[in-house]
């Protein structure tokens, strides 16, 4: 049988967040594997409410363990990394990662309580990780995350490019430069089979622009304010916290982190030496008792993170600081689709007390992480590949992206998550679908889409919900009255009593009539209180509840 080359995307094609892309070469259901990035994304109160993370379903990927080489790591973005120490048990197999990228890998599995002896640093290219039938290579470039890298995995059926994130950035401030020499040279060693290529902004019609043109704008935004200035940024672009902190120094004033994992992501980046010189900071005892205009924080929670600093100081005092009206409060960053809401909120929570609120609308002070559509098609006239798949995207960027590879003649094909292509010929191929899914991180716990706690919540959230006690005595006879207690419903229904009591009454007369053999059987007798009581609930107030039935059954001596 014919040896393939597949790609099978787990999660991140066709939604952005929770990245994970496997590659495989072999005879069809026997191909070696490797996996590329192990991310998640996070809940919302609408879709999954009170979960904390959500990453894709390993399943597929457990069942055929034995087949699996290794994971490879492009960056430390918590939607390429942050699933790591959740399910590495799951898969046990050597993590290769460079050393910044390694740094955070490392404290997501010792967060875990994971091993990290089969953790590998890489250096970048011309060094190769030999995976099976896979030689991987690190290359640098620019993104919003230090030693962001796309991967080079060569293959007996060709050579694939895997971008991961990134931007066309020659001064990206921290971190590796875009070098397009680099990339010629890429395909110039090897002919390029297989693009795998970002998607992000691929509808962004002009081109992208570099981190370093930030420093005088946001120096000058800095200087013009008069008391507080506070900054929020992803805690992750180290590039971004140097050029805001540089700002503060040069405008005359102290900075101060606030938000554990900024630290952490700053203190990382110095000890791995992408981060050479960074201002000193002082903590924020010192900076509450400094002149308001001699100070400025830079803070965590720049996407509306409900216990982030962001959020914190807009509803009052946080760590003995608090924003007073004058002050000013910059979002040098941009808000993720989804994410509108919480934003919007810290917003209105400021300008309530008099703060002004400045975000990349009133200036030039973001630059996104992704490239342009213009650095897009840059990338594929500098590789030519012969094969463009779009990752790394929800479905509109993906096919947006498709079209742009089809009208350069590339041969392309859209593969959203659970779509296995064969990439072995000239043009891609659907040749499976696998069932992917999501977990959830819920408090501590792993818990499986499939598992009905999500859904149980968002039916307690939308329709409320109602607890029914009765007894059965020792005569199997039950007694006539019922307990009933209500959450999330209105107290009081149309017939103008406590709705409680009404569903009491209801059920009082239904217990006096059943008959014996519904009494006896325990599901039927649940069945009945449960219809009765959502009916009920409907006819009163409108709504049918979530119903819970306790049925006790006495004992006789």
């Amino acid at each position: 049988m014919a040896e393939r080359l597949i790609y099978l995307p787990l999660g991140g094609a066709g939604e952005i967040g929770m990245n994970a892309y496997v590659y495989g070469y072999g005879e069809p259901g026997r191909e070696r594997l490797i996996l590329v990035d192990l991310g998640v994304t996070f809940g919302d109160m609408d879709s999954a409410p009170g979960i904390d993370l959500i990453m894709a379903d390993m399943g597929w990927l457990e069942d055929n363990r034995d087949r699996l080489e290794a994971i490879f790591i492009t960056h430390g973005h918590e939607d390429h990394v942050g699933a790591l120490g959740l399910l590495y048990g799951r898969l046990k197999v050597p993590v290769y990662a460079r050393r910044f990228t390694g740094t955070l890998a490392r404290m997501k599995m010792e967060e875990a309580g994971q091993p990290t002896d089969k953790l590998r640093i890489v250096a970048p290219r011309p060094e190769i990780v030999h995976a099976g039938p896979f030689d991987v290579q690190f290359v640098p470039l620019s993104h919003s995350i230090p030693e962001s890298s796309a991967l080079i995995i060569d293959t007996p059926a060709g050579r694939v490019v895997h971008t991961g994130d990134f931007k066309l950035d020659g001064t990206p401030v921290v971190g590796e430069a875009f070098d397009p020499i680099l990339f010629h040279e890429i395909a110039n060693e090897r002919p390029v089979k297989v693009l795998a290529c970002d998607s992000t902004n691929v509808f962004s019609p002009n081109p992208g622009r570099s981190e370093a043109m930030l420093a005088n704008p946001l120096l000058d935004f800095v200087v013009a304010q008069k008391q507080m200035v506070v900054a929020t940024t992803f805690a992750s672009n180290v590039a971004r916290l140097k050029t805001l902190a540089d700002a503060g120094i040069a405008a005359g004033r102290q900075i101060c982190l606030l938000g554990r994992a900024m630290r952490k992501m700053v203190t990382a980046a110095i000890e791995t030496g992408v981060l050479t010189s960074f201002p000193d900071v002082i903590g924020p005892e010192q900076a509450a008792e400094l002149p308001r205009n001699k100070v400025m924080l830079i803070v965590t929670g720049s996407q509306g993170e409900r216990r982030a600093a962001s959020m914190q100081l807009s509803m009052g005092r946080y760590l003995g600081l608090e924003l007073k009206e004058g002050d000013s409060f910059l979002f040098s960053s941009r808000t993720i689709p989804g994410n509108e809401r919480p934003v919007i909120r810290i917003m209105n929570n400021l300008s309530r007390r008099g703060v002004d609120v400045f975000d990349a609308d009133d200036g030039f002070y973001h630059v996104s992480g992704h490239a342009n559509r213009p650095d897009l098609q840059a990338v594929h006239d500098l590789l030519k590949p012969e094969i463009l798949i779009p990752m790394h995207g929800e479905h509109m960027h993906l096919r947006e992206h498709a079209a742009l590879g089809q009208a350069k003649g590339i041969a392309t094909a859209i593969a959203t998550n659970g779509t296995m292509l064969d990439l072995t010929g000239a043009a891609p191929r659907v040749v499976d679908d696998v069932a992917t899914g999501r977990l959830y991180l819920d408090g501590t716990v792993l818990i499986g889409a499939m598992d009905g706690i999500v859904r149980d919540r968002i039916r307690m959230a939308l329709n409320g919900h109602a607890t029914v006690s009765i007894i059965i005595d020792e005569n199997d006879e039950p007694l006539p009255d019922a307990w009933v207690e209500t959450m999330g419903l209105a107290q009081q229904g149309r017939a103008g009593v406590p709705l409680a009591r009404h569903l009491e009454s209801e059920l009082a007369e239904f217990l006096d009539r059943v008959d014996a053999r519904t009494v006896m059987d325990d599901k039927k007798l649940d069945e009945a209180i449960r219809k009765i009581t959502r009916n009920v609930a409907m006819e009163e107030i409108g709504k049918k509840p979530e119903v819970k039935v306790i049925i006790s059954r006495l004992a006789a001596d």
